[in-house]
């Protein structure tokens, strides 16, 4: 029996609005910052996010749940192979395309798997969950393009209309998961698709819920944070610590903090600046503001 986990949706309290844009841009004007983004910064490239206002109740799989269980692996890639035929099609938002070049951003770490912020063009990324756009043989960790995953999916499950709910035409974005994968109902007799290499266990190369970022990612990410003026952070509630964390690093180290997200997050008391709104209406304000150096 698979086990079904919800995403936590923590009571937070209301939003305190600290300063308003005349704010973040003194803020980050002059200074070397760093953008922590969630999945709030896809949304706008129709991604949705997994506790925004309007995001549907969601259980993602766990990770001792896809490495423990065929059935589990089954359901997993037959939402995954229906998902990324929506997810694989994304693209940049204004917001992302708006962080290319910004006066001062010294990089970006993301909490998002999509891999839309180097598709914009930013650099440094740090992908702190991983990349959806590849795929790891748990047994001889070989490396492969989920896209070439897909078309072996496709081979091995040509009735792929059969998985949709009843009287579904097409995928509806609205049962599409920002992991990337799909609310399918059929799935029992899905063919999953080994390893090439090996004949192991393939897995997204995203951090699953229950697994740990690598050390060296992470390490990567506190040395942006710890290298720049400020943080900004991007479309996250801060639920998961994983976020969390650098902002509770930079407050410890007296670095400002801006905090741009529609509804509360855990970090709201640390924030310098609170701004509740969307983050591509805000970044290109920011844009538009015209930074020094612009």
């Amino acid at each position: 029996m698979t086990i079904r986990h919800q995403v936590p949706r923590p009571e937070l309290p209301p939003v305190t609005v600290r300063g308003g844009l005349d704010d973040l841009v003194s803020l980050v004007s002059g200074h070397s910052w760093v953008a922590l983004t969630g999945a709030g910064m896809s949304t706008d490239s129709g991604i949705p996010d997994y506790r925004g206002p309007s995001a549907p109740p969601s259980n993602p799989m766990m990770y001792d749940e896809f490495t423990s269980d065929d059935a589990n692996r089954r359901r997993y890639w037959a939402r995954s192979m229906l998902g990324w035929q929506s997810f694989g099609r994304a693209e940049p938002n204004a917001g992302h395309r708006a962080l290319v070049g910004a006066p001062g951003l010294a990089g970006v770490v993301t909490q998002n798997v999509d891999g839309l912020h180097e598709a914009a063009g930013s650099s440094p990324v740090v992908d702190l969950h991983g990349r959806i756009d590849r795929v790891v043989c748990l047994s001889c960790r070989t490396y492969s393009p989920r896209a070439l995953l897909q078309q072996r999916l496709q081979e091995l499950n040509p009735d792929i209309d059969g998985y949709l709910p009843a009287g579904a035409a097409e995928l509806d974005s609205a049962r599409l998961r920002p992991d990337g994968d799909a609310v399918v109902d059929r799935w029992h007799d899905f063919r999953v698709a080994p390893c090439e290499v090996c004949g192991g266990i393939l897995k997204p190369d995203v951090v699953f819920f229950g697994e740990s970022a690598g050390r060296d990612v992470v390490a990567s990410a506190y040395e942006l944070v710890d290298a720049a003026d400020a943080l900004v952070v991007l479309g996250s509630s801060l639920t998961v610590m994983s976020g969390l964390r650098f902002v509770r690093h930079a407050s410890r180290l007296g670095k400002p903090i801006a905090i741009i997200n529609r509804g509360p997050t855990r970090g709201d008391d640390l924030a310098t600046v609170r701004i509740d709104a969307g983050t591509t209406e805000t970044l290109l304000a920011l844009h538009d503001a015209r930074l020094p150096g612009q």
